[in-house]
């Protein structure tokens, strides 16, 4: 029995350490799994078996508690970069700015009201100490684990942070869902005028394509080609079909266009009126892609490594008879197939065009499924190489004296962003499934989430008890409510934000999915999602640079 005691109470056994880990971790995703009152906690109960364990007296080996930590911090920022890398820039053509406008207000505001907490309770609680509250109200994993590697370079020895941190994050997640719920009662939010008015809205300013007919009336393009009346236009337009005497066609560039034929269009939104003025009228009852029609759609995977990071004017389309790009999907966006966008590794294309021309291109891009779920890691593991590289890379500040970091969280964020969307100009192949992707980052957040746990579960519970467990909760909900509260409102009352767009914009602030879920819950069409995913990558690499920015503006107060 020496063998099962030793697995079971040795902290020097390696298969020790992983067997508490694997039996944390496991009860924490099927208990966060649970819903109370309509909300589950997910990961989070991973934190909390952590600090259950650990002040049971189940004890581990702090090198491989410190190791999970940094690994498991490592993979989840890593990946969700890469997530967002290629619609990252794009986001911002659907009113980022201002919306990451008010995330930066929301983080500065929180930042200030952390600072003029502790000028009036440095008497009773440190800096470090509050920087773990700060972090728990604002539900950044990942910028906990930045301030830990700051305090660590500047020699601080004093409480664990990680207790604040364990103690006001259940404040951070009631809290910013309390907000949004509370917001919504204080304007009188009506759901359905909000879905009605969103729908409105993203039909006025979406960049995804759409389609009309026109008739060619004007005698000045008889007889051109659709690549000179494209250049006379001045406008980026694709002509997926074609009627002419009666026969329906998929034209290439060089396609000549006669008076009365008419032309099946796709385009931007705010290209349509140039384009049907230009050319004639618009025909809207007329429908070129019916079931008589001689040409089909198609929507085709590239799966082939060859092709990404290609250009769309070098696939030479005028070469295969007649097939037209029409959309590219990528990471949940869409967007117009211009000749310099490239191609990656996953896009979806929309495609028109005679059977076996269509069947040609797909032979071309591959579209097999089963060749994207093997996995493309050695782009990964390289990109995690130069991620650990920046972030360790010392940024001196005059005046400071030891340098800021963007850290184990920072730099590999950044740089899997910049992989996923500069990836394919260089031909390296950064798709990964999206299973695979949410399961990588899952074992990553819970790895580290359990690490927190097992460092200051004891010392969590005492806290609570007899220590300050109880003015860290306290705190924590005051940092959590102000900033959303007035971000929110400023949003809703001075800009005139849907409420749809607040929630979501509110929740990607907080950079966790309990508030998103309960923002999504809000509307049956989950609209929150697109605010959250625009301010999310730009919110958690704020978070991260917070802690950093609050110990150089408090530099003399931070070693204690």
């Amino acid at each position: 029995m020496d063998w099962f005691l030793s697995l079971l109470n040795d902290p020097g056994n390696f298969s020790h350490n992983l067997l508490v880990y694997s039996v944390v971790i496991g009860i924490g995703l099927y208990l966060g799994r649970l819903r109370i009152f309509g909300i589950s906690l997910g990961l989070t109960c991973v934190l909390f078996l952590g600090l259950v364990a650990s002040n049971l007296g189940i004890r581990l080996d702090p090198n491989i508690v410190g190791y999970f930590r940094n690994f498991g911090l490592i993979l989840f920022v890593f990946f969700i970069g890469l997530q967002v890398g290629p619609s990252f820039f794009a986001t911002f053509k659907q009113g980022g700015v201002k919306l990451n406008s008010l995330m930066a207000l929301c983080i500065v505001t929180s930042i200030a009201v952390t600072l003029i907490l502790y000028v009036f309770f440095k008497d009773h609680i440190s800096l470090p100490e509050l920087l773990g509250v700060h972090f728990g109200a604002i539900t950044s994993t990942p910028g906990l684990g930045a301030a830990q590697e700051a305090l660590q370079a500047v020699g601080y020895n004093g409480i664990d942070i990680g207790i604040g941190y364990a103690c006001a994050y259940p404040c951070g997640i009631l809290g910013s869902i309390a907000a949004i719920a509370l917001l919504k009662k204080i304007f009188r939010v009506d759901i359905h005028e909000e879905d009605r008015l969103w729908e409105e809205k993203q039909r006025r300013n979406s960049d995804v394509p759409i389609f009309f007919h026109v008739s060619v009336t004007n005698e000045s393009l008889d007889l051109l080609t659709l690549r000179e009346i494209r250049q006379l236009i001045g406008r980026p337009f694709i002509c997926s079909r074609i009627l002419h005497d009666g026969t329906i066609t998929s034209p290439t560039a060089n396609t000549v266009v006669h008076t009365g034929d008419i032309l099946r269009i796709v385009a931007g939104t705010e290209h349509k009126r140039a384009i049907c003025v230009f050319c004639g009228h618009e025909e809207p009852d007329v429908d070129l892609a019916t079931e008589h029609s001689p040409l089909i759609t198609k929507h085709i995977l590239v799966t082939r490594e060859e092709i990404n990071g290609t250009r769309i004017e070098e696939l030479h389309l005028s070469r295969l008879d007649g097939v037209n790009i029409t959309r590219v999907s990528r990471a949940g966006m869409t967007f117009f197939p211009y000749n310099s966008l490239r191609l990656q590794l996953g896009d979806s294309l929309t495609c028109v065009g005679p059977t076996n021309s269509v069947k040609r291109l797909e032979a071309l891009m591959g579209n097999r499924t089963q060749q994207l779920e093997r996995p493309n890691v050695v782009a990964i593991f390289f990109g995690l190489a130069l991620g650990i590289i920046l972030g360790s890379l010392p940024i001196w500040i005059p005046g400071m004296p030891v340098s800021i970091k963007l850290g184990l969280a920072g730099g590999p964020l950044i740089v899997a962003i910049l992989l996923g969307y500069f990836g394919p100009k260089f031909h390296l192949v950064t798709y990964t499934t999206h299973s695979a992707n949410l399961r990588l980052r899952e074992w990553g957040l819970a790895f580290f989430l359990a690490s927190i746990g097992f460092s200051a579960g004891d010392k969590f519970f005492d806290a609570i008890i007899n220590g300050n467990g109880l003015m860290y909760m306290a705190l924590g909900i005051v940092v959590t409510l102000v900033p959303i509260l007035l971000v929110g409102s400023i949003a809703r009352l001075k800009l005139k934000m849907n409420f749809h767009e607040v929630a979501g914009l509110l929740s990607g602030i907080m950079t966790n999915t309990p508030t998103l879920a309960y923002a999504s819950s809000i509307s049956e069409k989950s609209t929150a999602v697109i605010a959250y995913s625009t301010v999310y990558p730009f919110a958690m690499f704020l978070r991260i640079l917070s802690g950093q920015l609050i110990l150089m503006l408090m530099w003399d107060f931070t070693i204690t």
